[in-house]
């Protein structure tokens, strides 16, 4: 045992992976969730028979090498039992009867991206190129961005030569990219990457940054790849728990964190509520948030630091997310549906306000609905102020209707085939899930807040420390494992010079 007691804040992924690291490495760990059960945004709820997961429903890193594989083997555990997304994603564009298949296997992925984007391959080939550099680098665990001397020298030690061939392409988006090979002017490939990076950056092509994108849009294509999770996400969240209290860590589930306090620059610990209403503080030698970096700002109070404040109010909104859970017969499901769809309904609208839906459709026998039923999960990004301003009750079932019509274009859906009709808005996930306002997917990987800008998980303040998506390498169940292992490094190497 090390004999140092960690507080964790927050069991997502992200604490749930930090924590059960750290217990394994003999820290008495407490971890402590204000909702009735593990998994933030990748866990689940049951509604009559149907499984639905929150908002998270597919995983990247669980092939072989991968930061779920790797984190699973080191804490002696089996991954969960899953399949390979192909096509990770078909995408249809205001009009199209024919998907753009996102498809696993590389070559048919090229072959299909150069039939619907005619003279796109050298900017295809660009993004390979950055994607190989980057995925190398990004294998040998730098710290970014770096925050002490020892995180510089993993950083150092993790660059080789061509790791130096990505520094051109440092402050350059996606569009630069896009304009430096002549394709500003194709419509229906601009709106392809919109809508993808949507998803893994919470920005466009204008705005993402292109190391990121390079990155994200790879991930998809063997040796890697996309997962669909027998069950539901929450056996993800399952397995990390299992392990986290096979090895001593305590969970306190419906307690809050009120405050994080602090003296003489260093962490010291945290205030806590129960359910009761009951509140204490306990003592901490580390502290793990795994929040928003808005929420951080909360919990500090007037003990966070002036700049590291004024740099999160400058941060753009954050998006918030409006979803809809079905359970429908599964008569209503098209034949061979992939598992991942996108929709854009009208080039003249913009991709959120239910104007492009992603959607998740459960597979028979995946757990996740009765027998001859299954469920569709569909996703609109969407602007998280309005949520509370407006009257509330009938501008969620404005969307609900919407995205019902919407989806009926594609799923045979009526009174007969849906069984149940759920929905979350910003105001859902705020109430379960704690997140300032409701924001989902972490802050956007524009060039001033992604990688080596971004925010690291060491904090101004001495101990406390930041995982999630607000921090590199980004949203995703991958992402902030990646972080949470970062941490775990970090805390490690300060208790080893103390």
């Amino acid at each position: 045992m090390t004999g140092k007691r960690v507080l964790v804040i927050g069991a997502g992924i992200g604490g749930l992976t930090a924590g059960a690291l750290l217990a394994q490495r003999g820290y008495s760990v407490l971890m402590l969730e204000q909702a009735l059960m593990p998994g933030g945004c990748a866990s689940t709820f049951k509604r009559q028979g149907f499984t639905f997961d929150v908002g998270a429903t597919q995983v990247a890193g669980l092939e072989p090498g991968g930061i779920h594989h790797r984190i699973f083997a080191e804490l002696e555990i089996d991954p969960p039992a899953a399949t390979p997304c192909d096509p990770a994603c078909a995408v249809y564009l205001p009009g199209e009867t024919e998907p753009i298949s996102v498809w696993r296997d590389p070559e048919k992925w090229k072959a299909e991206r150069q039939r619907q984007f005619p003279g796109s391959e050298p900017f295809w080939q660009l993004l390979a190129d950055l994607f190989r550099y980057s995925w190398a680098f990004q294998g040998r665990d730098p710290v970014l961005p770096p925050r002490s001397t020892w995180d510089l020298l993993q950083l150092v030690k993790a660059v080789r030569p061509n790791t130096l061939l990505t520094l051109p392409h440092t402050f350059s988006t996606v569009g630069d990219a896009l304009r430096g090979y002549g394709l500003e002017g194709d419509r229906r490939l601009k709106t392809f990457l919109d809508m993808q990076l949507k998803l893994y950056s919470q920005v466009d092509t204008d705005e993402t940054a292109l190391l990121y994108a390079a990155t994200a849009l790879a991930v998809s294509q063997e040796p890697h790849g996309l997962f669909h999770l027998q069950g539901s996400m929450q056996t993800l969240s399952d397995r990390l728990l299992a392990a986290f209290e096979r090895d001593g860590g305590k969970l306190l589930l419906r307690h809050t964190v009120k405050q994080i306090h602090t003296q003489n620059g260093g962490v010291t610990g945290v205030t806590i509520r129960n359910q009761k209403g009951e509140m204490w503080t306990e003592s901490a030698d580390h502290v793990v948030a795994n929040v928003t970096v808005q929420n951080l700002m909360q919990l500090l109070g007037d003990e966070a630091p002036k700049g590291y404040q004024q740099r999160v109010e400058k941060l753009p909104p954050s998006s918030g997310a409006f979803v809809i859970y079905l359970g429908v017969e599964q008569s209503a499901i098209p034949a061979d549906c992939p598992p991942h769809l996108q929709f854009l309904y009208d080039y003249d609208g913009a991709i959120a306000e239910n104007n492009s839906l992603f959607v998740s459709v459960s597979e028979p026998d995946d757990g996740r609905a009765p027998n001859g039923k299954a469920t569709i999960i569909a996703s609109s990004f969407t602007e998280t102020s309005q949520w509370w301003q407006a009257d509330y009750d009938s501008l969620k079932q404005r969307y609900i209707d919407e995205a019902i019509a919407h989806l009926s274009q594609f799923f045979k859906l009526n009174e007969q085939t849906i069984h149940l009709v759920e929905a979350a808005t910003p105001r859902t996930f705020a109430r379960y899930t704690g997140r300032d306002r409701g924001s989902v997917g972490g802050i956007g990987q524009r060039i001033p807040t992604f990688g080596p800008f971004g925010f690291a998980n060491r904090t101004p303040i001495q101990s406390l420390w930041l995982v999630g998506d607000s921090t590199h390498p980004g949203e995703g169940t991958a992402g902030v494992s990646y972080a949470a292992l970062t941490v775990v490094r970090q805390i490690k190497n300060s208790d080893q010079r103390k």
